[in-house]
């Protein structure tokens, strides 16, 4: 259920003034789900999809990040893999995080996206510009984001809201077209 506020073309305004696009981890980039070895190791499996989103945004020149409550060298490792370079894990206040991404990237708040899926998402959903979620995410954020994919965390949402930033840009036509030698 998007935020009672935004209307498709609000939302659509919002992600078109995207110039840097943050993502949680647990529940948006996965499925939410925690596996640990018995010596205590976690794994987390990652969609390719969402994978290909990123890396399109960034081609389009929007950057990206992470920010995430847990410490992970899986996350790290991904993160390198996109090419994600801002990644801030192990975060218990995500605002601290949002004010030093700011400071870095010199990009305004109005500017930037949040994709997130539960009560810790909230207060940076809030300052953002653009807010986010997967379809199971928790009612409370579902109520407050400007969209709401029709995929799950871990299941392509996460490329959901990359397709729709490319195109409120204007640049997915010319992406495919690229992507098809057209």
């Amino acid at each position: 259920m998007p935020n009672k506020s935004a209307t498709p073309d609000e939302a659509n305004d919002r992600a078109s003034r995207v110039k840097l696009m943050i993502f949680d981890i647990d529940g948006v980039f996965t499925d939410g789900s925690l596996f640990f070895t018995a010596d205590g190791d976690a794994m987390k499996s990652f969609n390719s999809l969402d994978g290909h989103g990123v890396k399109m945004l960034q081609v389009a020149g929007v950057q990206t990040a992470i920010i995430t409550g847990r410490n992970s060298g899986i996350v790290a490792a991904r993160a390198r893999e996109l090419g994600i370079t801002h990644l801030h894990q192990g975060v218990a206040d995500k605002t601290i995080a949002l004010a030093e991404l700011l400071q870095t990237t010199g990009i305004p708040a109005t500017d930037c996206g949040y994709m997130g899926d539960d009560w810790p998402d909230l207060a940076v959903m809030r300052l953002c510009g653009f807010a986010a979620a997967p379809a199971n995410a928790h009612e409370e954020v579902l109520q407050r984001v400007h969209v709401a994919t029709t995929k799950r965390g871990g299941e392509g949402a996460v490329r959901e809201v990359c397709d729709a930033i490319l195109r409120a840009q204007n640049r997915y036509d010319g992406l495919l077209a690229a992507a098809i030698g057209a």
